[in-house]
């Protein structure tokens, strides 16, 4: 027994794209995930760009975190305006995205003319902000062509922007590389991304019907009992997830250092390439994962995925300071894992609610998500300087395990409303 317009996970009934225009559908999902892969880009320029910054204004380790944090931050008020003002229902989808992905692209530019720290955060944060209109309304627009193939979709889209987001790690190995060609690379890519929905979005034929404002509609979206337990095991998730993506170049580079005996090899070719392959396999992950999902059940995946990913968690730290032979498989199987199960979050969180709630539940819980890897991120250098790198990034795995007991939770509540 399922609520009234909620679509199941296990509904293997429900209409595809093949019962409609498939090709149009497959499509609309390869132009919205390169629409993402390039709209979101600028979200790690900061980062990325962090060994020139820091040398500039001689940052420390948590002030070079900032540099994420701030547009974790950014996004997480974004997402909560959105929320509250139910913009992902009440605004079409397409004019969002693109005036977001402008807005965001001149944000991410100003890093350039930063005169100090303080500026360059708030222009970190600002582009976080307008980030939040690249990122959710993407994923209920792809649930507008796709229903039995749902997973694959958004997972697909995810997978996009995972890699998106590791693209100022490729930029920053080129030579001669610095702040200003990394964010005008990250900035254009933005651009192009919100041209490319602005003159060619369509929704599909599953569409989310529209609503007028309504001030109850995020206490609505949050007394859905399936939509809580969703969201708890994302919790879980993105506790270590941008943690993970953050600091996973920095443990690289420290075990280069520690490996080889020579502070140099902190900026050898391969240190970068390895940093940007840890974060952009998750690409393959999430495609991996929607396919996964769609063939065993959403909750079954996710489950799959936070244990591997948090094995990987406390494993690594057993290879730091080893060859790179050891390092880089572990590194690039915790990426794969870390993502692999994201968009199955936003999946579960679009079967639990009503149509006209999806914009708002989406947003709602990739705002707490963001919000609570603000304090993640920022709790990594503490650790760090007390337990080594060896240990810090074992305190991860506490994410997915408990993600994986929320998720359980929802395995049970389902079997339970199947039995009724």
């Amino acid at each position: 027994m399922h609520s009234p317009g909620v679509v199941s996970s296990e509904d293997t009934s429900a209409a595809s794209p093949a019962q409609g225009d498939a090709g149009r559908a497959w499509t609309m999902l390869a132009l919205l995930a390169a629409a993402e892969l390039l709209g979101m880009s600028p979200w790690f320029t900061g980062s990325a760009a962090a060994p020139e910054l820091a040398g500039r204004w001689a940052l420390t380790g948590a002030q070079v975190g900032w540099l994420s944090t701030a547009v974790q931050l950014g996004f997480v008020l974004g997402t909560a305006i959105a929320a509250v003002l139910n913009l992902a229902d009440i605004v079409p989808a397409r004019r969002y995205f693109a005036w977001a992905a402008t807005l965001g692209a001149a944000a991410n530019l100003a890093l350039v003319w930063a005169p100090d720290y303080s500026t360059a955060i708030a222009t970190r944060a600002l582009t976080g902000f307008c980030m939040a209109g690249v990122y959710p309304p993407a994923l209920k627009m792809a649930a507008t062509w796709f229903r039995a193939r749902r997973g694959l979709a958004v997972g697909s889209v995810v997978g996009a922007l995972t890699v998106g987001k590791a693209m100022p790690y490729l930029w920053h190995l080129l030579p001669g590389t610095g702040v200003g060609t990394i964010a005008l690379a990250s900035s254009a890519s933005a651009v192009v991304a919100a041209l490319a929905i602005a003159l060619a979005w369509h929704d599909g034929p599953f569409a989310f019907p529209p609503r007028r404002f309504s001030w109850g509609l995020v206490s609505e979206v949050v007394r859905a009992p399936r939509w809580r337990l969703a969201t708890g095991g994302y919790l879980g998730h993105m506790a270590e997830l941008y943690s993970y993506w953050t600091w996973i170049p920095a443990f690289v580079a420290a075990s280069a250092v520690a490996w080889s005996g020579a502070p140099e090899t902190a900026h050898a070719p391969w240190v970068g390439l390895l940093s940007f392959a840890t974060i952009a396999v998750g690409g393959l992950g999430c495609v991996w994962g929607g396919l996964a999902a769609d063939r065993i059940g959403r909750e079954r995946l996710v489950i799959v995925a936070m244990a591997a990913s948090g094995l990987c968690a406390l494993a690594i730290g057993l290879v730091f300071g080893r060859t790179p032979w050891l390092l880089a498989p572990l590194a690039l199987a915790w990426g794969f894992f870390v993502i692999a199960d994201s968009a199955q979050f936003s999946v579960l969180v679009t079967e639990s609610v009503p149509p006209h709630a999806v914009g708002t539940a989406i947003t709602v819980q990739v705002c707490l998500g963001f919000l609570l890897t603000t304090l993640t991120i920022q709790a990594v250098p503490p650790l760090v300087a007390r337990a080594g790198w060896q240990g810090a990034f074992a305190l991860l795995a506490a994410g997915p395990a408990l993600g994986i007991v929320a998720i359980r939770r929802l395995q049970a509540q389902a079997r339970r409303a199947a039995a009724a």
